[in-house]
């Protein structure tokens, strides 16, 4: 991994490529942009064309769709205690977006006038659920479960299929208790195009959720304004603050456990120790050596690892705000105390036993967050990505009367006279 100091003369530059990570590559942005165009031109013909060639399956569109059938084989498939878990992990986080869906509300700022806001759920919305190297079936819950609880009616998710053309087991079976209405065995680009557009068999939908690979993530920029999405999203990260009073074993394991997502994914400490810095320098190779993903751990932190030497906490939030991470570990004495100070973070986790992957599986608030600096404006997917919300505005007859001359002005300093009528009108007898 890389090391910097806070007092090398070279930090600044150093920490220019944490600052600004990698924009994504041109020739795959235009290659995306390609095969979502071919979609949208062809339909299923193209979905059939890229599922054989990207994914070595060939299928006819009347099998895109999961049978019952097939839902009924993966339940079958997966053991109780994973159905536990599953069945845990959607009551967290259901219950979590319960609490922070928002409510219709009125209110009466003048005499004479209401004014509110109206939330209604969507109607069908696509939940994009990573296959790859590593079948994610705790995004079916954090994607699905929360368009649920918003009240989406039609709920389609799609993701990748395994060399027998079928959806992993433990994926189909969350989504499906999630409460999935569709599940379609389609991944990448083509994935996302599908849903955008549609299809000759495929009904298109109003917004896309969820992450993917660079693929996906281009693809979903590419819909954008065609259709809704929550956020262009690229490869996984965590940054941890650490003090003296944290287990450099807890660092190492936490680190790891983003390093292990993809050889692009990043895992950056900063710490106030220069001896925590040290053992956990030496506690990541033993660590690494017994893990199944080793070569990609150890790749992300050959390549995106970075070890940051802080003279102070101060100056560690200001660093850490400065990178935005998609998860902060806030792994020092008194964490809570310290909450204030994060201005930029995708999800913080708090204290030595609030480890990252907590926040993947169990805790509740949404594991689908803002990566490479983006949470400096964006935020993680939640309930309200699901809702629609309207505006209410009441005037009585008395209350317009007090404010149409001024409509009026507004208008014509515009130009725009039908304006100015549409509010004078109504009282042009008295007038």
């Amino acid at each position: 991994m890389k090391r910097i100091s806070w007092n090398d003369p070279n930090a600044a530059e150093e920490l220019k490529a944490l600052y600004n990570r990698p924009a994504c590559p041109r020739e795959i942005e235009e290659r995306a942009t390609q095969i979502v165009a071919k979609v949208r031109e062809e339909g299923d013909s193209a979905v059939c064309d890229f599922l054989e060639r990207f994914d070595k399956v060939a299928l006819t569109p009347s099998q895109f769709v999961v049978t019952e059938e097939e839902c009924a084989e993966a339940e079958q498939a997966v053991s109780e205690t994973a159905k536990q878990a599953i069945a845990t992990a959607i009551e967290h986080v259901t219950t979590f977006a319960e609490q922070a869906k928002p409510r219709d509300h009125f209110f009466s700022p003048r005499p004479g006038v209401t004014l509110g806001e109206r939330f209604l759920p969507m109607e069908r919305v696509g939940c994009y659920i990573p296959g790859g190297t590593a079948p994610l079936v705790s995004t079916a819950i954090h994607t699905v479960a929360i368009a649920r609880a918003a009240g989406v009616s039609s709920i389609v998710a799609t993701t990748p299929v395994m060399k027998n053309g079928k959806v992993n087991p433990s994926t189909l079976y969350a989504l499906k208790q999630a409460g999935a209405t569709e599940v379609w065995k389609l991944g990448g680009a083509y994935a996302v195009a599908a849903m955008a557009y549609g299809t000759q068999t495929l009904k298109k939908v109003d917004k896309i959720v969820g992450p993917g690979n660079i693929y996906v993530a281009n693809a979903k920029r590419a819909v954008y304004g065609y259709v809704g999405i929550d956020m262009v999203a690229g490869p996984s990260e965590v940054l941890i603050i650490a003090d003296e009073t944290a287990n450099p074993r807890y660092v190492a394991a936490d680190l790891l456990s983003q390093a292990e997502h993809d050889k692009i994914a990043a895992a950056m400490l900063i710490t106030t120790s220069e001896a925590l810095a040290k053992s956990v320098q030496e506690e990541l190779p033993r660590q690494l050596a017994a893990l199944p993903r080793q070569e990609i751990a150890a790749a992300s932190l050959e390549n995106n690892g970075a070890i940051l030497l802080a003279e102070d906490l101060d100056t560690a939030f200001d660093l850490a705000n400065r990178i935005a991470p998609e998860h902060l570990e806030l792994s020092i004495a008194d964490a809570f105390s310290h909450i204030g100070k994060v201005e930029n973070a995708g999800a913080c986790f708090v204290g030595h036993y609030s480890p990252e992957p907590l926040g993947d599986y169990f805790a509740g608030p949404n594991h689908v967050l803002p990566t490479s600096g983006t949470a400096r404006f964006f935020s993680p997917l939640n309930v309200e990505d699901f809702l629609k919300k309207t505006s209410i505005v009441y005037y009585s007859r008395e209350k317009l009367q007090e404010s149409y001359r001024d409509i009026e002005r507004f208008a014509l300093a515009e130009h725009l006279d039908a304006h100015a009528r549409s509010a004078v009108i109504r009282f042009e007898d008295e007038n």
